[in-house]
Protein backbone atom coordinates (compact mmCIF):
# COMPACT_ATOMS: atom_id res chain seq x y z
CA UNK A 1 0.00 0.00 0.00
CA UNK A 2 3.06 2.25 0.24
CA UNK A 3 2.55 3.71 -3.24
CA UNK A 4 -1.23 3.96 -3.03
CA UNK A 5 -2.60 7.47 -3.42
CA UNK A 6 -5.39 9.34 -1.65
CA UNK A 7 -7.07 12.66 -2.31
CA UNK A 8 -8.24 14.50 0.79
CA UNK A 9 -8.48 18.16 1.84
CA UNK A 10 -7.61 19.31 -1.69
CA UNK A 11 -4.36 17.37 -1.72
CA UNK A 12 -2.97 14.16 -3.21
CA UNK A 13 -1.11 12.30 -0.46
CA UNK A 14 0.13 8.78 0.31
CA UNK A 15 -2.69 6.67 1.74
CA UNK A 16 -0.85 6.44 5.06
CA UNK A 17 -1.16 10.23 5.45
CA UNK A 18 -4.91 10.45 4.70
CA UNK A 19 -6.80 11.03 7.97
CA UNK A 20 -10.12 12.30 9.28
CA UNK A 21 -11.18 13.29 12.78
CA UNK A 22 -12.75 10.58 14.94
CA UNK A 23 -15.41 13.20 15.75
CA UNK A 24 -16.73 13.34 12.19
CA UNK A 25 -20.19 11.89 11.44
CA UNK A 26 -18.39 10.30 8.47
CA UNK A 27 -16.87 7.96 11.07
CA UNK A 28 -19.20 8.07 14.07
CA UNK A 29 -22.40 7.56 12.07
CA UNK A 30 -21.11 6.11 8.79
CA UNK A 31 -22.56 9.22 7.17
CA UNK A 32 -20.86 8.79 3.82
CA UNK A 33 -21.69 7.43 0.37
CA UNK A 34 -19.17 5.94 -2.00
CA UNK A 35 -18.48 4.37 -5.35
CA UNK A 36 -15.64 2.16 -6.52
CA UNK A 37 -14.22 2.30 -10.02
CA UNK A 38 -11.50 0.19 -11.60
CA UNK A 39 -8.87 0.48 -14.29
CA UNK A 40 -7.41 -2.34 -16.39
CA UNK A 41 -4.27 -1.85 -18.46
CA UNK A 42 -4.65 1.86 -17.82
CA UNK A 43 -8.28 2.07 -19.01
CA UNK A 44 -10.81 3.34 -16.44
CA UNK A 45 -13.94 1.24 -16.90
CA UNK A 46 -17.22 3.05 -17.49
CA UNK A 47 -16.14 6.10 -15.51
CA UNK A 48 -19.17 8.15 -16.50
CA UNK A 49 -21.58 5.40 -15.39
CA UNK A 50 -19.84 5.29 -12.02
CA UNK A 51 -19.87 9.07 -11.65
CA UNK A 52 -23.59 9.28 -12.47
CA UNK A 53 -24.32 6.68 -9.80
CA UNK A 54 -22.04 8.46 -7.33
CA UNK A 55 -23.79 11.78 -8.00
CA UNK A 56 -27.18 10.13 -7.50
CA UNK A 57 -25.98 8.62 -4.20
CA UNK A 58 -24.70 11.82 -2.66
CA UNK A 59 -27.71 13.74 -3.96
CA UNK A 60 -30.03 11.26 -2.24
CA UNK A 61 -28.22 11.90 1.05
CA UNK A 62 -28.24 15.69 0.58
CA UNK A 63 -24.47 15.83 0.41
CA UNK A 64 -22.74 18.50 -1.65
CA UNK A 65 -19.05 17.71 -2.26
CA UNK A 66 -17.05 20.86 -2.99
CA UNK A 67 -16.22 19.64 -6.52
CA UNK A 68 -18.17 19.31 -9.74
CA UNK A 69 -18.65 15.91 -11.34
CA UNK A 70 -16.08 16.91 -13.95
CA UNK A 71 -13.63 17.87 -11.19
CA UNK A 72 -14.15 14.46 -9.61
CA UNK A 73 -13.49 12.82 -12.97
CA UNK A 74 -10.12 14.57 -13.06
CA UNK A 75 -9.38 13.62 -9.45
CA UNK A 76 -9.89 9.93 -10.29
CA UNK A 77 -7.59 10.22 -13.29
CA UNK A 78 -4.94 12.09 -11.31
CA UNK A 79 -4.96 9.45 -8.57
CA UNK A 80 -4.36 6.69 -11.12
CA UNK A 81 -1.60 8.56 -12.93
CA UNK A 82 0.16 9.43 -9.68
CA UNK A 83 -0.07 5.83 -8.44
CA UNK A 84 1.56 4.49 -11.64
CA UNK A 85 -0.61 1.35 -11.31
CA UNK A 86 -2.17 0.05 -14.53
CA UNK A 87 -4.75 -2.05 -12.72
CA UNK A 88 -6.47 -0.20 -9.88
CA UNK A 89 -9.52 0.17 -7.72
CA UNK A 90 -10.44 3.76 -6.93
CA UNK A 91 -12.96 4.46 -4.18
CA UNK A 92 -14.70 7.83 -4.10
CA UNK A 93 -16.34 8.97 -0.87
CA UNK A 94 -18.70 11.91 -0.39
CA UNK A 95 -18.61 12.68 3.32
CA UNK A 96 -20.82 14.57 5.73
CA UNK A 97 -17.60 16.08 7.00
CA UNK A 98 -16.74 17.75 10.30
CA UNK A 99 -19.04 19.81 12.50
CA UNK A 100 -18.05 23.45 12.28
CA UNK A 101 -19.04 23.77 15.95
CA UNK A 102 -18.85 20.62 18.10
CA UNK A 103 -21.55 22.06 20.35
CA UNK A 104 -23.97 22.30 17.40
CA UNK A 105 -24.85 18.81 16.11
CA UNK A 106 -27.08 19.89 13.22
CA UNK A 107 -25.69 17.71 10.41
CA UNK A 108 -26.94 20.20 7.83
CA UNK A 109 -24.18 22.52 9.04
CA UNK A 110 -21.33 20.06 8.53
CA UNK A 111 -18.66 20.83 5.96
CA UNK A 112 -19.22 18.21 3.28
CA UNK A 113 -16.11 16.73 1.72
CA UNK A 114 -14.73 14.41 -0.91
CA UNK A 115 -12.10 11.72 -0.57
CA UNK A 116 -10.61 9.31 -3.09
CA UNK A 117 -8.34 6.32 -2.56
CA UNK A 118 -6.46 4.55 -5.36
CA UNK A 119 -4.98 1.11 -4.62
CA UNK A 120 -3.77 -1.83 -6.73
CA UNK A 121 -6.63 -3.86 -8.18
CA UNK A 122 -8.07 -6.39 -5.76
CA UNK A 123 -10.56 -9.28 -5.92
CA UNK A 124 -13.34 -9.04 -3.35
CA UNK A 125 -13.82 -12.83 -3.41
CA UNK A 126 -10.15 -13.72 -3.96
CA UNK A 127 -8.44 -14.19 -7.32
CA UNK A 128 -8.12 -17.95 -6.76
CA UNK A 129 -11.92 -18.24 -6.83
CA UNK A 130 -11.84 -17.35 -10.52
CA UNK A 131 -10.78 -20.92 -11.19
CA UNK A 132 -12.07 -22.88 -8.18
CA UNK A 133 -15.37 -21.08 -7.72
CA UNK A 134 -17.13 -19.83 -4.59
CA UNK A 135 -19.07 -21.72 -1.92
CA UNK A 136 -21.96 -19.30 -1.50
CA UNK A 137 -24.06 -19.40 1.67
CA UNK A 138 -27.66 -18.15 1.51
CA UNK A 139 -27.88 -16.62 4.96
CA UNK A 140 -30.58 -16.41 7.58
CA UNK A 141 -29.46 -12.82 8.17
CA UNK A 142 -31.67 -10.72 5.91
CA UNK A 143 -31.07 -7.66 3.80
CA UNK A 144 -32.21 -4.50 5.55
CA UNK A 145 -35.70 -3.49 4.29
CA UNK A 146 -35.65 -1.10 1.34
CA UNK A 147 -37.90 1.26 3.30
CA UNK A 148 -35.12 1.75 5.83
CA UNK A 149 -32.05 1.95 3.61
CA UNK A 150 -32.19 2.39 -0.17
CA UNK A 151 -29.69 -0.15 -1.53
CA UNK A 152 -29.44 1.86 -4.75
CA UNK A 153 -27.54 4.48 -2.73
CA UNK A 154 -24.07 2.97 -2.36
CA UNK A 155 -23.34 3.34 1.33
CA UNK A 156 -21.25 2.02 4.22
CA UNK A 157 -24.27 0.90 6.30
CA UNK A 158 -23.11 -2.70 6.05
CA UNK A 159 -24.31 -4.28 9.29
CA UNK A 160 -26.69 -6.63 7.46
CA UNK A 161 -24.03 -7.59 4.93
CA UNK A 162 -21.32 -7.98 7.58
CA UNK A 163 -23.53 -10.17 9.76
CA UNK A 164 -24.35 -12.26 6.71
CA UNK A 165 -20.67 -12.63 5.89
CA UNK A 166 -19.83 -13.72 9.44
CA UNK A 167 -22.66 -16.27 9.28
CA UNK A 168 -21.30 -17.59 5.99
CA UNK A 169 -17.82 -18.00 7.46
CA UNK A 170 -19.26 -19.84 10.47
CA UNK A 171 -20.97 -22.26 8.07
CA UNK A 172 -17.76 -22.91 6.12
CA UNK A 173 -18.65 -20.73 3.16
CA UNK A 174 -16.59 -18.24 1.18
CA UNK A 175 -19.19 -15.48 1.11
CA UNK A 176 -22.80 -14.61 1.78
CA UNK A 177 -25.90 -14.06 -0.29
CA UNK A 178 -28.70 -12.27 1.56
CA UNK A 179 -32.42 -12.42 0.97
CA UNK A 180 -34.95 -9.64 1.31
CA UNK A 181 -37.39 -9.74 4.25
CA UNK A 182 -39.98 -11.30 1.90
CA UNK A 183 -37.64 -14.14 0.99
CA UNK A 184 -36.25 -13.18 -2.41
CA UNK A 185 -32.57 -13.22 -3.34
CA UNK A 186 -30.89 -9.82 -3.08
CA UNK A 187 -27.08 -9.44 -3.17
CA UNK A 188 -23.91 -10.14 -1.24
CA UNK A 189 -21.22 -8.01 0.40
CA UNK A 190 -19.98 -6.09 -2.62
CA UNK A 191 -21.44 -8.11 -5.49
CA UNK A 192 -24.54 -8.91 -7.51
CA UNK A 193 -25.64 -12.46 -8.31
CA UNK A 194 -26.51 -14.23 -11.56
CA UNK A 195 -27.75 -17.72 -12.33
CA UNK A 196 -28.07 -19.65 -15.58
CA UNK A 197 -30.83 -22.13 -16.40
CA UNK A 198 -31.37 -23.78 -19.79
CA UNK A 199 -28.97 -21.35 -21.46
CA UNK A 200 -30.68 -18.21 -20.11
CA UNK A 201 -29.38 -15.75 -17.53
CA UNK A 202 -31.36 -14.47 -14.54
CA UNK A 203 -30.51 -11.84 -11.93
CA UNK A 204 -32.53 -10.58 -8.92
CA UNK A 205 -34.59 -7.41 -9.03
CA UNK A 206 -35.20 -5.03 -6.14
CA UNK A 207 -33.48 -4.16 -2.85
CA UNK A 208 -29.99 -4.27 -4.30
CA UNK A 209 -27.33 -2.02 -5.74
CA UNK A 210 -27.65 -1.94 -9.51
CA UNK A 211 -24.00 -2.62 -10.25
CA UNK A 212 -22.05 -1.16 -13.14
CA UNK A 213 -20.49 -4.58 -13.76
CA UNK A 214 -23.99 -6.06 -13.60
CA UNK A 215 -24.92 -3.69 -16.43
CA UNK A 216 -21.84 -4.82 -18.33
CA UNK A 217 -23.01 -8.44 -18.04
CA UNK A 218 -26.32 -7.47 -19.64
CA UNK A 219 -24.36 -5.90 -22.51
CA UNK A 220 -22.04 -8.88 -22.90
CA UNK A 221 -24.93 -11.33 -22.90
CA UNK A 222 -26.73 -9.32 -25.58
CA UNK A 223 -23.62 -9.34 -27.76
CA UNK A 224 -23.28 -13.11 -27.31
CA UNK A 225 -26.94 -13.76 -28.05
CA UNK A 226 -27.78 -14.91 -24.51
CA UNK A 227 -31.26 -14.10 -23.21
CA UNK A 228 -31.34 -12.27 -19.86
CA UNK A 229 -34.07 -11.58 -17.34
CA UNK A 230 -34.21 -9.38 -14.24
CA UNK A 231 -36.87 -10.75 -11.90
CA UNK A 232 -37.64 -11.81 -8.32
CA UNK A 233 -35.69 -15.00 -7.59
CA UNK A 234 -36.00 -17.46 -4.72
CA UNK A 235 -33.19 -19.40 -3.02
CA UNK A 236 -34.54 -22.53 -4.73
CA UNK A 237 -33.89 -20.89 -8.11
CA UNK A 238 -30.20 -20.60 -7.29
CA UNK A 239 -30.01 -24.04 -5.70
CA UNK A 240 -31.51 -25.56 -8.86
CA UNK A 241 -29.50 -23.51 -11.36
CA UNK A 242 -27.21 -25.04 -13.97
CA UNK A 243 -24.51 -22.55 -13.03
CA UNK A 244 -24.12 -19.21 -11.28
CA UNK A 245 -21.69 -16.35 -10.78
CA UNK A 246 -21.18 -12.99 -9.11
CA UNK A 247 -20.47 -9.66 -10.78
CA UNK A 248 -18.61 -6.76 -9.19
CA UNK A 249 -16.08 -4.04 -9.95
CA UNK A 250 -13.47 -5.70 -7.71
CA UNK A 251 -13.35 -9.10 -9.35
CA UNK A 252 -15.44 -8.96 -12.50
CA UNK A 253 -17.22 -12.28 -12.94
CA UNK A 254 -16.58 -15.02 -10.36
CA UNK A 255 -18.12 -18.50 -10.66
CA UNK A 256 -20.21 -20.08 -7.90
CA UNK A 257 -19.60 -23.82 -7.68
CA UNK A 258 -21.32 -24.58 -4.37
CA UNK A 259 -24.42 -23.27 -2.61
CA UNK A 260 -24.66 -23.92 1.12
CA UNK A 261 -21.88 -26.48 0.77
CA UNK A 262 -23.71 -28.47 -1.92
CA UNK A 263 -22.34 -28.83 -5.44
CA UNK A 264 -23.91 -26.56 -8.04
CA UNK A 265 -24.07 -28.00 -11.55
CA UNK A 266 -21.06 -30.23 -12.06
CA UNK A 267 -19.03 -28.48 -9.36
CA UNK A 268 -16.84 -26.54 -11.81
CA UNK A 269 -17.19 -23.07 -13.35
CA UNK A 270 -19.98 -23.35 -15.93
CA UNK A 271 -19.45 -23.03 -19.67
CA UNK A 272 -21.53 -19.86 -19.96
CA UNK A 273 -19.87 -18.35 -16.88
CA UNK A 274 -16.43 -19.11 -18.30
CA UNK A 275 -17.35 -17.68 -21.69
CA UNK A 276 -18.65 -14.46 -20.15
CA UNK A 277 -15.65 -14.15 -17.84
CA UNK A 278 -13.11 -14.63 -20.63
CA UNK A 279 -14.92 -12.19 -22.88
CA UNK A 280 -15.24 -9.64 -20.09
CA UNK A 281 -11.50 -9.56 -19.40
CA UNK A 282 -10.53 -9.78 -23.07
CA UNK A 283 -12.60 -6.69 -23.75
CA UNK A 284 -11.46 -4.88 -20.61
CA UNK A 285 -7.81 -5.34 -21.54
CA UNK A 286 -8.43 -3.97 -25.03
CA UNK A 287 -10.12 -0.85 -23.67
CA UNK A 288 -13.82 -1.79 -23.87
CA UNK A 289 -15.85 0.84 -22.05
CA UNK A 290 -12.59 2.42 -20.97
CA UNK A 291 -11.05 5.88 -20.86
CA UNK A 292 -7.37 6.41 -20.27
CA UNK A 293 -6.53 8.54 -17.26
CA UNK A 294 -3.94 10.48 -19.25
CA UNK A 295 -6.59 11.37 -21.83
CA UNK A 296 -8.83 12.85 -19.13
CA UNK A 297 -6.00 15.00 -17.80
CA UNK A 298 -5.05 16.13 -21.31
CA UNK A 299 -8.64 17.23 -21.93
CA UNK A 300 -8.48 19.32 -18.77
CA UNK A 301 -5.22 20.96 -19.86
CA UNK A 302 -6.64 21.77 -23.30
CA UNK A 303 -9.75 23.29 -21.72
Amino acid sequence: MADSIAFIDDQFVPVSEAKISIMEPTFTKSDVVYDTLSSCKGYIFRIDDHLRRFEASYGAMQLAPPYSVNDIRHIVAECIVRSEFEDTCVTLMATRGPFLDLADRDIRKCKNGLMAVCVPYYWVLGKDKQTTGVNMVITENQRVPVGAIDARVKNFNWMDLTRGLLEAYEKGGDSALLCTPDGFLSEGPGFNIWLAKNGKLFTPRGNLLEGVTRRAVFDLAADLGVETSEQPLLPSDLQGADEAFTSTTAGGITPITQVDGKTLGNGAPGLLTTRLNEEYWRRRESGWGGTRAEQILEERNVA
